[in-house]
């Protein structure tokens, strides 16, 4: 028999298995760790191009506003297990251990019928295998980019290679070996493109021969904003290190993986030495080494989801499956010389959103309501026909992605972040906003500040209006929105202890004072 016929057979016979999981459609959620929306040429990006995940958007529908309640990677997980926000599902920094014996979506999905799985990334901190998934295979924390260790359903297992290509693998051979009587629901999640940004074989000198476009905030000073945004640490200019910049090499890679590093950044790092930069001559050179990398990391796992994406096709699966494409947050690009993520600004807050559903979503459609990562659980519930618990703190997206946006849907979004003291030196604060306008609030002891900016005149954030006459009649409408969300989302007037467990030292608790702005 031909090898030709006999792979066209195969291919046939595995559709063939899958047919009696039809009824109900597959899930297939792909989620990347610190993806800005900025880097994804459906979104307009003029850094790079991304065709497969533009494949998402092609044939379905992107999200302008999904806005995570908390930019930080741990806690924003751990709200899309639960539909809950961080101070009621008890994740609130990274430094916290995720309850797995909770109410979580895949135990809900489990009980109607759905075979569950997670490979990838996991980040909640559980040391045994996740709780609600049929198989797991996820890295142990942040994992490496190279030759990662990770636990299968629970047991430590090594694998040789670049991390994004292995998970890609591992989602794969899942795919291929699972059950085909049950719909799926499959979280595929990539490290990448994480800190410190480390390319793949395929991509290491990908840019080479371009310069990006720098942000026109490269130098922002923060003399339109408070004290926080002028004492934190994470900057291009101060923050990055060695690893960062890849002056020095990763210490884990094998002799071949080594040698093609080194033949790729040798010669780079050479010509940076002899160069001698200084001032904002060396700034630009380091926003070019982080931003080249961070890009050709991005291309590795679009080159991945198209892996997928065309196994779908192949199996005949592709019409039954949803596929939904998201990032833990935002991310910045140089935008006000920084990297990381941590604030309500816009670039940290809105994350990339891409949701393809066969026979639902409008092919190339773009929706314009705020959604978040804490909708996802219902969402998923829904799709799959199970109940959604009301204590959930979403709502499901199911008639906004058929484009039949419920009248009362939300107007205001409702954000917290805690993680101070801690990395990047990001204060403690809350908001909200309505899409246009956007009031926030720090609230340490020592720096108890309010900002607030009109993104339709001010889309860079540059200038708080907080406080000014003319915005007198918006500054008390916002406030009266916050005081709103806060009481409806039964948010505690003292930060929960589980909020100390992520910083650098080990702060009293923060009681929030009630204060009319």
């Amino acid at each position: 028999m031909p090898r030709r016929f006999f792979g066209f057979l195969i291919l046939v016979l595995f559709a063939a298995r899958h047919c009696a999981a039809a009824d109900r459609p597959n899930i297939l959620f792909i989620f990347t760790d610190d993806h800005a929306y900025q880097s994804i040429s459906a979104y307009g990006s003029k850094l790079n191009v991304t065709p497969n995940i533009d494949r998402i958007a092609e044939h379905g529908m992107l999200f302008n506003r999904c806005y995570v309640p908390n930019s930080i990677c741990g806690p924003c997980r751990a709200v899309i297990q639960t539909g809950k926000y961080s101070h009621q599902n008890g994740f609130l920094v990274n430094g916290n251990a995720f309850d797995g014996t909770q109410q979580t979506f895949p135990k809900l999905l489990q009980k109607v019928g759905y075979e569950t799985a997670v490979i990838g990334k996991w980040h909640l901190g559980e040391h045994m295998a996740p709780q609600g998934y049929d198989y797991s295979e996820v890295l142990i924390g942040q994992g490496p980019y190279y030759n990662p260790p990770m636990r299968k359903n629970g047991k430590f297992v090594k694998h040789t290679g670049y991390t994004t290509d292995i998970i890609t693998d591992l989602a794969l051979d899942w795919l291929k070996d699972r059950d085909g009587n049950k719909p799926f629901m499959l979280m595929y999640q990539h490290k990448a493109p994480h800190r410190n940004w480390q390319p793949g074989p395929k991509h290491l000198t990908m840019f080479d021969d371009v310069t990006i476009p720098e942000p026109e905030t490269l130098f922002d000073d923060y003399s339109g904003r408070g004290t926080p945004a002028k004492t934190q640490d994470m900057s291009i200019a101060k923050t990055m290190t060695d690893n960062d910049l890849k002056l020095v090499t990763p210490r884990n890679l094998t002799p071949k993986q080594l040698a093609t590093w080194n033949a790729a950044y040798e010669p780079k790092n050479r010509a940076f030495q002899e160069a001698n930069l200084t001032g904002k001559e060396l700034v630009r050179w380091k926003y070019q080494r982080y931003i080249k990398d961070y890009l050709r990391c991005v291309a590795s796992v679009d080159d991945n989801i198209g892996r997928v994406l065309d196994f779908l096709g192949e199996t005949g699966q592709a019409d039954n499956t949803v596929v939904i494409y998201c990032s833990d947050q935002g991310f910045y690009l140089g935008e006000h010389g920084w990297f990381d993520k941590r604030w309500m600004y816009e670039e940290s807050l809105r994350t990339p959103l891409l949701v393809k559903w066969p026979g639902v979503t409008k092919p190339g459609s773009i929706n314009n309501d705020i959604v978040s990562p804490l909708d996802f659980a219902e969402t998923f519930l829904e799709i799959a026909g199970a109940t959604v618990p009301d204590d959930m703190q979403g709502r499901s997206m199911v008639p906004v992605l058929a484009g039949k946006t419920p009248n009362d849907w939300r107007k205001s979004f409702y954000y917290h972040y805690y993680e101070f003291p801690g990395w990047h030196d990001v204060r403690r604060h809350y908001g909200v906003t309505d899409g246009r306008y956007k009031l926030m609030r720090f609230y340490e002891p020592d720096v108890n500040e309010w900002e607030m900016f009109d993104l339709q005149n001010d889309p860079n954030e540059m200038q708080s209006i907080y406080g000014r006459p003319e915005a007198a009649d918006t500054q008390k409408y916002l406030l009266k929105e916050l005081n709103r969300l806060r009481a409806e989302l039964k948010v505690p007037e003292t930060d929960p202890p589980a909020s100390l467990g992520g910083g650098k030292d080990n702060p009293t608790s923060r009681t929030i004072r009630k204060q009319t702005p």
